[in-house]
């Protein structure tokens, strides 16, 4: 960009959160996606692209010979009406630039510039990544494990070197290279881990999507067999080997020298306070790797839920084969009928398709007396193999039966067994209402008040939920009653007692701090 462009774009708003989702509407639109598409793709494949509309019109030609994009969309007068469109979306930025034209129109076409913005290289970079994916499971990144265990050791040792440094000469050659290493290992860490986390999520979201499939064939039931028991097993048991040791790096005296470590990849000089820096360079950055790997109150990690989400899988699997092998059906699946049927429906011409739709599912055309909408999910433009998708139900699956099973349940109306449970409702309100009188009144002088056994059960409750927030015995932690505002907080201080009495007994905290109000 020229100093010109780049104060436009410094004028520019920042975008909320609801006009950046404007940036994925050029792969939703209704006309001319492939177009839109193909223009994306040309400024995104290579840095700082500057392009005028002539020049996105000769890359469009041989996408045009090649059927990629519909005929007539490398004119200019198209080229330039798709460019002013992505800029309404905000995908591409415009600018001018001083240009030698012969005519007037050539200088129209050529003194009008365009880059792409920064959202949208994102958006285009996932939906390439996205079209290059395929269907079935994803390997998980087992060996990254041992590599992020061994990267936390290193840049422990590397941390220690470069406050080592720092206290020698911080201006030093040898202290830059130390500050170097350490932002090095730092990046590295966070790439590993990043990679393994989107392995392990896409893996077990393609898990979840074939384990939860009413009918399986003979080879399908074997082949995921093979895949849980002896895959999934190897992947538990990797991670669940190195988790005690990486927990142990990310929550042993690494944890307490985090400050020093961030202090040491302060910000990059000459780019300004809102870069986006890169991972590992805040306490965030830092709290969701250790919240990957440790478990909190309330909150467990992401290896707990690898176990649970395996216990699941396995169980499901288990009963897809009960459930396959079982001879108490009343009748066969038909899932072999069905695919048989689609096959029909994908060879046959529209003519026959309508014939054939007719026949199998007794759906004859209709007549419509109301207008129609304004707005319908596809259009004639859309084949039928990539309209909505219909589900089918289990029991046109399994015994070809659309009609209804069961009976709906009958509505009890019981207005004495209603009023009894509201009066209960009140006697337990304004018992909780008097409790929390009590603790109030007692707040300023609680060491020297002894509670009763109700107020003693509010004042646990919201201590439980107070403490259950905090990391380490020296955190603070508060919690609220959000309906009569009673509010605990407990504080760490050294050498204090907080002492509270009741008719059952004393609870003592020690280093603690109590204050109720």
């Amino acid at each position: 960009m020229n100093p010109e462009q780049q104060d436009r774009a410094a004028d520019v708003p920042a975008r909320s959160n609801t006009d950046r989702l404007g940036l994925y509407a050029y792969l939703q639109a209704r006309e001319h996606k492939a177009t839109y598409l193909a223009i994306m793709r040309l400024f995104t494949a290579t840095l700082l692209a500057d392009l005028s509309a002539g020049d996105v019109a000769a890359a469009l030609a041989p996408a045009e010979r090649d059927g990629t994009v519909e005929r007539g969309e490398s004119r200019i007068e198209n080229v330039i009406t798709r460019l002013k469109q992505l800029v309404e979306w905000g995908n591409l930025v415009q600018g001018r630039r001083e240009v030698v034209a012969a005519s007037i129109a050539e200088f129209q076409h050529g003194s009008v510039r365009y880059q792409v913005s920064k959202l949208a290289v994102r958006v285009q970079r996932d939906v390439d990544e996205l079209l290059r994916v395929p269907e079935g499971a994803r390997e998980v990144s087992r060996e990254l494990l041992p590599a992020i265990e061994r990267g936390l050791s290193q840049l422990g040792k590397s941390l220690s070197n470069a406050v080592s440094q720092e206290q020698r000469d911080a201006e030093s050659a040898a202290a830059q290279r130390a500050r170097e290493l350490l932002s090095e290992q730092v990046t590295t860490l966070f790439l590993q881990h990043a990679e393994l986390a989107a392995t392990v999520r896409d893996f077990y979201a393609y898990l979840g999507q074939v384990v939860t499939r009413h009918h399986l064939a003979a080879d399908e039931i074997s082949g995921f067999r093979n895949l849980l028991v002896e895959y999934i097993q190897k992947v538990v048991e990797d991670v669940l080997r190195q988790t005690p040791a990486i927990a142990e790096h990310l929550t042993g005296r690494f944890a307490a020298a985090r400050p020093e470590l961030l202090r040491l990849l302060g910000p990059t000089d000459g780019l300004g306070p809102a870069v986006e820096r890169a991972r590992g360079r805040s306490a965030a950055d830092w709290q969701e790797l250790t919240d990957w790997f440790v478990d909190r109150p309330g909150r467990p990690s992401q290896v707990t839920v690898l176990r649970e989400a395996t216990a699941r899988a396995i169980g499901s699997l288990l009963a897809s084969v009960k459930r396959a092998t079982a001879g108490g059906g009343l009748l066969p699946g038909r899932r072999a009928e069905l695919l048989k049927l689609a096959k029909w429906f994908d060879d046959s011409t529209p003519a026959q398709a309508a014939q054939m739709y007719a026949a199998a599912f007794g759906m004859y055309s209709s007549r419509h007396v109301l207008p129609a909408p304004e707005h319908d999910s596809d259009d004639e433009r859309t084949p039928w193999s990539e309209g909505p998708v219909c589900d089918v139900t289990v029991s046109v699956r399994s015994r070809s039966d659309r009609g209804a099973r069961g009976r709906t349940s009958r509505i009890m109306d019981d207005p004495i067994t209603e009023q009894s449970l509201l009066a209960d409702a009140r006697r337990a309100d304004e018992l909780r209402a008097a409790d929390v009188a009590e603790l109030v009144a007692a707040a300023p002088r609680l060491h020297e008040t002894t509670l009763s056994p109700g107020a003693l059960g509010v004042l646990c409750e919201l201590l439980t939920m107070a403490m259950a927030q905090r990391e380490s015995s020296k955190d603070s932690g508060s919690a609220e009653d959000q309906i009569r505002g009673l509010t605990v907080r407990i504080e760490y201080a050294e050498g204090e007692t907080a002492t509270v009495r009741s008719t059952g007994g004393t609870l003592t905290l020690r280093d603690s701090r109590l204050v109720v109000r």
